[in-house]
């Protein structure tokens, strides 16, 4: 059987290469093909124990079994923030993000408050001088896990009307937005501002997006903590 096999940040520049064509047998697990990657590429196994896996554009395990033209995944825990349009409520995009613009897609007629949150790129992080950041996702995969979630915002807070996502990615100077969220509803005690909270929030969690930061002494790949499984996987 056949697989393709992309990876991400800092094991995209381990590997030398986000692309992989890999020949395996039947029954192989996830584990099976690491094991065969790392023999390949020994400084994946320095990496291994923060290391997320996706089949399909589905969080895996190291169980899961694979089969005949899989897309699999390999990629660090995610730091937030063809690609989607702009015009979209869920989107993974290059171009600069309107706060105003991402807060007109959430308007509607029975809409009485929207929250809105921004995340901007500073000048410093944990001390350090921050001259831009590089920001990449894995983009279909990404804006399939926007929309999850918005879902799970809307199970929390039902009277939600509408939500909208933005997430930008490539170079990134000091004082853009990197992200905006959306979230409208009849009231503002209807769930705007907790479900706008939540969504920036989970979206540090589960959305494959990395950043870069780039400054006077050097460049660094930041990650989160959080580790995804398939209980993150969308129901």
């Amino acid at each position: 059987m056949k697989v393709t096999i992309k990876l991400f940040a800092r094991m995209r520049e381990l590997v030398g290469s986000n692309t992989l064509e890999r020949d395996i047998a039947q029954n192989t697990t996830i584990a099976d093909l690491i094991q065969g990657l790392q023999s390949d590429f020994p400084k994946l196994a320095d990496v291994a124990p923060r290391t997320i896996v996706s089949v399909n554009r589905e969080f895996a395990d190291d169980e899961t079994r694979l089969s005949e033209g899989d897309e699999v995944a390999f990629f660090p825990p995610v730091s937030g923030g063809s690609g989607a349009m702009d015009n979209d409520k869920f989107a993974v995009t290059f171009n600069p993000i309107s706060l105003d613009k991402v807060a007109a897609k959430v308007l509607k007629p029975k809409t009485g408050a929207v929250a809105v949150f921004g995340g901007v790129v500073r000048n410093v992080s944990h001390g350090k001088a921050v001259e831009r950041l590089e920001y990449e996702a894995y983009q279909e995969m990404a804006t399939a896990k926007l929309k999850q979630v918005a879902d799970e915002a809307r199970k929390q807070w039902p009277k939600i009307v509408d939500i909208a996502i933005v997430q930008r990615i490539g170079h990134l100077e000091v004082g853009e937005n990197a992200v905006v969220v959306a979230v409208s509803s009849p009231h503002r005690g209807d769930g705007c501002f907790e479900a706008c909270a939540y969504a920036i929030n989970r979206l540090k969690e589960i959305v494959p997006i990395w950043k870069k930061e780039v400054g006077p002494d050097g460049a660094e790949w930041i990650e989160g903590d959080y580790l995804p499984s398939t209980v993150d996987a969308k129901p």
